[in-house]
């Protein structure tokens, strides 16, 4: 049986890509999961974005499934210990949208750095204040990049032309330095960083990882910046930081909770909406237009890989 399931919004190429390898494809965007539930059986593959997990339960029900597809680079939607167990591929596709998530980061570091955002405010409002919205340059400061896969990569290509210094820590990865970063310790990352970017995935390790301990250790101010996943972040330990200088600013393109009305109720959600110091997207860095189409061109490629 080759029959694939599409059960969220994918750009068509895949389909028609999955098509010319032979696949049938039944492309379902707005399927739900309970819909999902009574008919994944008859498919031998799903290809799936964030709408729903691929936990347990639905894995088990696709009794002949063989791959899952996820349309980006993150897998903490899917259970990959159940799905390995059931001896089921999982492949993803972060060479889709790694140069997105560098661009969106960079934009996010210089807004911060130039004070485009309260710039803006100011004049709309009739305020011309050349002196309070004076920027800092990029030149000759530390970024440090946490995690160095394809989107720390892509980051760290992105910084080559900016004069800074690059250095990269990646607890999984060891001789990783390049023309771009260089490989540091944890240790060296806190004495030396002016930036900090993430771009590490969510596991029960990373959970809750930039708390106010972690943040305790940096020498310097810091400008952080997540554009990875809203989990491995505390939100309120980033206020608190911004409040005592620790952290100088913030890009978020990523939150612990990323819905409303839910995240109106959250506390520390009023206090983070009046900071002029936060610069906040909602989840959009690796979703750039070009993106969309890539991340569906580099699954359908890894279906060849599927046996």
């Amino acid at each position: 049986m080759k029959k694939i399931l599409i059960a969220d919004k994918l750009h068509p190429v895949f389909k028609t890509e999955a098509e010319r390898l032979g696949y049938e494809v039944d492309d379902m965007p707005n399927i739900s999961r309970e819909e999902t539930l009574k008919i994944i059986d008859r498919y031998s593959g799903i290809a799936i974005r964030t709408k729903f997990k691929i936990d347990e339960e639905l894995i088990l029900a696709g009794s002949n499934l063989r791959f899952i597809a996820r349309a980006g680079a993150g897998m903490d939607n899917i259970d990959l210990a159940v799905a390995a167990a059931q001896g089921i591929s999982c492949i993803n596709a972060p060479e889709g949208n790694r140069d997105a998530v560098g661009e969106h980061a960079i934009g996010m570091l210089l807004s911060i750095m130039n004070n485009l955002r309260k710039a803006d405010m100011e004049v709309r409002e009739g305020i011309w204040d050349r002196e309070g919205n004076r920027g800092i340059e990029l030149r000759d400061r530390t970024v440090a990049i946490i995690g160095y896969g394809f989107m720390g990569q892509s980051l760290a290509r992105k910084l080559s032309g900016f004069g800074a210094q690059v250095i990269a820590y990646d607890k999984y990865k060891t001789g990783f330095s390049d023309e771009f970063a260089r490989e540091v310790s944890m240790e060296q990352i806190v004495k030396q960083a002016d930036v900090l970017s993430f771009h590490i995935p969510l596991t029960r390790e990373t959970r809750q990882m930039v708390d106010d301990e972690y943040l305790f250790h940096f020498r310097k101010p810091i400008i952080l910046l997540n554009t990875a996943r809203g989990e491995i972040v505390n939100t309120a330990a980033v206020l608190r930081a911004l409040k005592n200088g620790k952290i100088i600013g913030a890009g978020l393109d990523v939150l612990e909770v990323e819905k409303f009305p839910t995240l109106e109720d959250l506390e520390w959600y009023s206090e983070l909406r009046k900071n002029e110091k936060v610069l906040l997207s909602p989840h959009v860095a690796g979703w750039s237009v070009e993106s969309f189409r890539r991340i569906s061109e580099v699954l359908a490629e890894k279906l060849k890989t599927i046996r």
